[in-house]
């Protein structure tokens, strides 16, 4: 089996299991992650942080991201392009006013409301989505790429500033290992409704 074929195999299976949690036990594993996220001093420090808004059974970044804005941090958030097939970020104030459903009908910020960011300005905090987790920080994404785009225009191996990149998922999520490819990043710490796991002693 191919690499491209195991991971979309991880996939599916991944996001089936997901989809079966209870409303209940999703909700309350959402919020276990995200009291773990505020205690990091990664995040505690962070003046920028770059976030995402979550869609179907994914964790539920909203409550985090509104944190986030409540605690002065400056919070971008990415809209995809569908022409560059490349992610734009632009800073949001108001969750209620900024953002609506947009590709996928994945909540983005409106751009007519929202101030573009540029890949050179400085991000202290990320937090990526993805699909399926290992202990060592390998991240399996939906397939598309955009973040490994992403990753590398804003922080290019020789950059100076390297954000934290730190990712949350429920335990579920969590496999022993992950098909690798020589674009794909690793993150520092990974974040469940259980554990909080730093990547690099692994």
């Amino acid at each position: 089996m191919s690499k491209q074929a195991m991971k979309q195999v991880l996939r599916q299976s991944i996001i089936a299991a997901r989809q079966k949690l209870a409303v209940v036990e999703h909700d309350a594993f959402s919020l276990a992650i995200i009291k773990s996220i505020m205690q990091l001093d990664a995040y505690r420090r962070a003046k920028t942080v770059l976030a995402y808004m979550s869609f179907g059974a994914e964790f539920a970044t909203e409550a985090w991201v509104q944190q986030a804005l409540q605690d002065g941090k400056q919070v971008f958030l990415p809209r995809v392009n569908s022409i560059s097939r490349q992610l734009e970020l632009f800073q949001v104030a108001d969750l209620q006013l900024d953002v609506a459903p947009g590709k996928w009908d994945i909540p983005e910020p409106l751009p007519q409301r929202c101030r573009r960011v540029e890949d050179s300005e400085q991000i202290d905090f990320i937090l990526l989505p993805g699909v399926a987790f290992a202990r060592d920080g390998s991240r399996l994404g939906y397939g598309g790429g955009f973040y490994d785009k992403l990753l590398e225009r804003i922080d290019p191996a020789s950059g100076h500033h390297h954000p934290l990149l730190a990712a949350a998922a429920f335990s579920l999520q969590l496999v022993a290992e992950i098909p690798q490819e020589a674009t794909d990043r690793k993150v520092d710490w990974l974040i469940t409704e259980n554990e909080v796991i730093d990547c690099g002693i692994v």
